[in-house]
């Protein structure tokens, strides 16, 4: 009778793999002021999605003897994202209150800047920067961040899963002992 795989054990070191990768690449980015930088963002969430199908096929061909269907690849996607939510929220509660407490006030002037280039009135910014405010509170951004972020491991898991599956005939593939 052949071991049941507990995906969420086999994946843990994909989680905390793609979790520490996202600190680096946060790290590096705060160190050369490019923190707020959606350009870089966007390119991240390509280099994400390549190094996922790396993490699932590992875990395919490690676990699952070579073998996974669509739904397993999309489950072993969220809980590595799963994972690396959790490491990314924990890392962004330290950059913003531990390693550099300013950070926020930075945002929000950003924010301003963007505000008041689409030709928003005084007004109008006061209002959005309040609201902002208000939603940069810890209590808010970390449990609203790991839901983004597991929303967002799904789609790019959806895309993974689509060339990481491999599914044969069960009879004929059986792996060897």
């Amino acid at each position: 009778m052949e071991k049941s795989v507990n995906v969420w054990k086999a994946n843990l070191v994909n989680g905390l793999i793609l979790g520490l990768i996202g600190v680096v690449f946060t790290l590096t980015l705060y160190f050369f002021d490019l923190i707020f930088n959606k350009n870089l963002s966007y390119l991240f969430m390509l280099v994400q999605i390549v190094i996922l199908y790396f993490l699932v096929k590992s875990y395919r061909d490690n676990y699952l003897h070579g073998m996974i269907n669509y739904g397993q690849a999309l489950g072993a996607g969220v809980i590595i994202f799963l994972y690396t939510a959790l490491i990314g929220s924990l890392f962004s509660f330290l950059l913003y209150s531990v390693i550099d407490p300013g950070l926020m006030e930075k945002g929000l002037a950003f924010t301003e800047e963007q505000y008041a280039g689409r030709g928003l009135t005084q007004e109008q910014i006061d209002a959005g920067l309040d609201i902002a405010r208000k939603m940069m509170k810890p209590a808010i951004t970390i449990p609203v961040g790991l839901v983004v972020s597991v929303f967002f491991g799904f789609i790019m898991s959806l895309i993974v899963a689509a060339f990481v599956r491999k599914e044969g005939n069960p009879l004929a593939d059986t792996p060897a002992e």
